[in-house]
């Protein structure tokens, strides 16, 4: 335990050299504040990837990393869990055996199921661990069985990592971690998973403004989709909120798409586990419909926003969802300035920055609020400027980076 503490003790004396807080660390680094707490603490050991990352936030020049060990952290018990299931494995007759199988395919699960409450920094480590769990599985003797669901496991983590990185908006990773996903979902042709992968690349690319790439790999993900599958109905919404951000050129389109989402989702019932990922509910039609109209300028956006956030912030629908709420905010004040609310939609504006749940792929969309109301208010959006820079802005960075090229890797 000396060096986990020696690690904590000199990432403390540097954020009081730095005059950071613990919370303003947060938010450079993106991983959640208990964590980083016992980390300053000597709780718990600092992971190669944290540490890395508060070597740049604190201009360390790569002192930190030094001192981390190289296997990452073990973040919510991730590591007891792949213990757990080694010594399981182990006691199977089979390398790798129906039971082991069965609980990597569970976690799986629970990770999609985790995806909206984490912070996207935390789970990502919690992924790697478990995708390094399962290549080391590939090396072992198997069925041929065995071996495709293991390559299906390791397709679906890929993904969710993919997702992880693009929140993050580190963009090289996202890609690489994209072309794994596709590769696993061809080798094992597994239609509803290339199409995940076709749907993640539009929200990536969309998040850096070229739209009609994000349409055209919108509409990809919808020909390879099994039709009525969860891939196809987001694949459709996706599109939708691509064409969205074209102006006038994409208004029937935008239109079209948001009644072909209404007629997927009418037969569909609530899911199991509601909150995963990759599984489609009716719920998340409605959210995506707030933000295609926002981003239309209708004003039945307003309405149905209001609708999204009243229904998410209700115990009587499920569990608390802090981050989509965020996220439901950011629409609901677009909408708020298409009709004519401006201060309105600044009040509610600064409620989804500082809640802290906004992840850095969706901070160009805060920044098209702060920028509207700033032009309709100039001499009253100070506050919220404020508010976008301490939480939105990290080193001056610009919150879009290029992607070279449409839909380039």
């Amino acid at each position: 335990m000396r060096a986990v503490s020696e690690f904590g003790n000199e990432v403390r004396r540097l954020l009081a050299e730095r005059g950071m807080s613990l919370h303003q660390a947060v938010k450079v680094t993106h991983y959640d504040v208990s964590y980083l707490s016992k980390v300053v603490n000597g709780h718990k050991p600092g992971s190669r990837d944290l540490a890395e990352v508060l070597d740049r936030a604190l201009g360390a020049d790569g002192a930190l990393a030094a001192m981390a060990p190289d296997k990452p952290s073990r973040i919510a018990a991730g590591d007891d869990e792949t213990d757990a299931w080694e010594l399981a494995r182990l006691a199977e007759a089979s390398d790798v055996g129906a039971a082991t199988l069965e609980r990597i395919e569970q976690a799986v699960d629970d990770l999609a199921v985790a995806y909206h409450g984490t912070p996207p920094a935390e789970l990502l480590s919690r992924v790697r661990l478990h995708l390094g769990y399962v290549t080391r599985l590939l090396d072992v003797r198997k069925t041929l069985a065995e071996h495709r669901r293991l390559l299906v496991a390791g397709g679906w983590l890929s993904l969710l990592a993919a997702t992880c990185a693009i929140d993050l908006n580190d963009w090289d990773a996202a890609s690489a971690r994209l072309r794994t996903a596709a590769q696993l979902a061809s080798e094992t042709g597994h239609a509803e998973m290339a199409a995940w992968c076709l749907e993640t690349r539009a929200w990536q690319v969309l998040t850096v403004g070229d739209y009609p790439a994000a349409a055209e790999l919108a509409r990809d993900a919808q020909r390879v989709a099994p039709h009525g599958s969860s891939a196809h109905i987001q694949a459709t919404a996706q599109e939708g909120r691509a064409y969205a951000r074209l102006g006038d050129a994409g208004r029937a389109v935008a239109y079209t798409a948001l009644s072909r989402v209404e007629a997927l989702v009418a037969p569909l019932s609530m899911p199991d586990r509601a909150e995963h990922h990759y599984r489609y509910d009716p719920a998340k039609s409605e959210a995506y419909t707030a933000t295609t109209l926002s981003w239309l300028g209708d004003p039945a956006g307003e309405r149905v926003a209001r609708s999204v956030l009243a229904r998410l912030e209700s115990s009587a629908s499920g569990p608390p969802r802090p981050r989509r709420a965020a996220s439901a905010r950011i629409d609901l004040s677009l909408a708020l300035l298409g009709t004519g609310k401006p201060d309105e939609a600044g009040d509610v504006a600064i409620q989804a920055i500082t809640s802290g749940r906004l992840v850095p792929s969706n901070y160009w969309r805060a920044q098209e609020v702060v920028e509207a109301v700033e032009a309709a208010r100039p001499g009253e959006a100070a506050a919220l400027r404020e508010a976008y820079r301490e939480f939105c802005v990290v080193g001056g960075r610009a919150v879009r980076p290029e992607i070279t090229g449409p839909g380039a890797e």
